[in-house]
């Protein structure tokens, strides 16, 4: 596909998917909040089988937003369902995912460094993931683990675990990281087509029939929306993820993305907590502590030079011949890539001051993280990054 048109279809694609994903989690995060801040009706409310209402002001207005226990006894005229924006949100991210890493999968998804593949076996392993990772959860949901939280949350996030490690020993790092969102984001849309719309299509026809609508189908929607909302976090990190190399491209990626996935969950327990008047500030500032040690502990090394190193010189030369030889092909006014045709990131190296004014970004991307060149296309040596690093620590000196 030509890159200019692919270009054009990511940033729609990916436009889409963000509208359509501040919707769905606008309106899950709005019903969790307003599930938990229901207080106890009036008698005269109670009598009409309304279990808790909530006074709100927004946008200049009062609203007063009721609850049934279970329904109410006839159908209203107009009843508004919330799905599309699940549907429309999976949909635009499996599309995103289709063009970035499928059709893209020589430039995304297959890491030669990690493991030779065909486009089609790398395709067929990222399919193959998101069918063991939804059917895992869907099979055991659907026992009586549903009953005990705490076991089926170790379970699922045994199997989360052997599937990130897994992901990362097949695919680039980026790539195994946003096939775990694929992976959480179709079991949340799942929840909805699975769980939670069925559970509602049920206690509507129960009203309609004039039938007492069995309790089981609102508990049901109610332990998949609960679910949704602790991965909401975790895949909302996934998608910003490909932005920060200090994570993915760790030695053990796959275990600081669970302790992330951990982090972020609990960050939403907090909330959730708070929701019920429940202040649990520990929760917090436990995730904010583990959140440092996380980043003390994936550190990248500082490049450690001899003495007799720090003696030698690296002239302008040598370094702006590097950045040409290595980088330019993306990084220039015309860039030369096969897949980019325009300088990624708006950072373009024409002379040795550009190259100084983008100095911190390279100690960052090429001496640290060594995520850049991308997936290392154009061989840049172990020796190049060290002279960089040479001649950025002289750099330093000078500053």
């Amino acid at each position: 596909m030509d890159p200019y048109i692919t270009e054009w279809l990511n940033l729609i694609i990916r436009f889409a998917h963000l509208i359509v994903g501040i919707a769905w989690i606008g309106a899950s995060f709005y019903f969790v909040w307003l599930d938990n801040h229901l207080e106890k009706p009036p008698e005269e409310k109670a009598e009409k089988g309304i279990s808790g209402d909530l006074w709100a002001i927004h946008g200049g207005g009062f609203y007063e937003v009721a609850k049934y226990k279970l329904a109410p006894p006839k159908m209203p005229t107009t009843l508004h369902w919330f799905k599309w924006e699940a549907y429309t949100t999976w949909i635009t991210g499996f599309l995103l995912l289709s063009l970035m890493f499928y059709v893209g999968a020589e430039s995304y998804l297959i890491d030669p460094r990690v493991k030779d593949l065909t486009q089609w076996q790398a395709i067929g392993l990222g399919l193959g993931s998101i069918v063991i990772g939804v059917g895992s959860y869907e099979l055991l949901v659907r026992t009586k683990l549903k009953d005990h939280g705490l076991v089926l949350a170790v379970i699922l996030f045994a199997i989360a675990t052997a599937l990130s490690y897994g992901l990362t020993q097949v695919f680039s790092a980026r790539g195994a990281y946003m096939h775990m969102g694929a992976i959480l984001g179709t079991i949340m849309a799942g929840n909805v087509f699975f769980g939670i719309m069925p559970s509602q299509r049920a206690l509507v026809k129960a009203v309609e029939e004039g039938a007492t609508p069995d309790s089981k189908y609102g508990l049901n929607a109610k332990l998949r929306s609960t679910h949704n909302t602790y991965i909401t976090l975790p895949v909302l990190f996934i998608m910003i993820s490909n932005h920060y190399p200090i994570t993915y491209n760790h030695s053990a990626n796959w275990l600081v993305l669970m302790a992330i996935i951990l982090i972020t969950a609990a960050i939403r327990q907090y909330f959730v907590l708070r929701h019920f008047g429940k202040q649990k500030p520990m929760i917090l500032m436990s995730s904010i502590l583990a959140t440092i040690v996380l980043a003390y502990a994936i550190a990248p090394k500082t490049v450690e030079l001899s003495a007799e190193q720090k003696q030698q010189g690296v002239s302008n030369a040598q370094v702006q011949h590097i950045i040409e030889t290595r980088c330019s092909a993306c990084h220039s006014e015309a860039p030369t890539d096969d897949v980019f045709k325009s300088p990624q990131g708006g950072v373009i190296f024409s002379d040795i001051a550009s190259i100084k004014q983008w100095a911190p970004r390279i100690e960052a991307r090429v001496v640290n993280s060594k995520d850049m060149p991308f997936m290392n296309k154009t061989q840049m040596t172990e020796e190049e990054r060290l002279t960089l690093a040479l001649w950025l620590s002289k750099e330093k000196d000078k500053g």
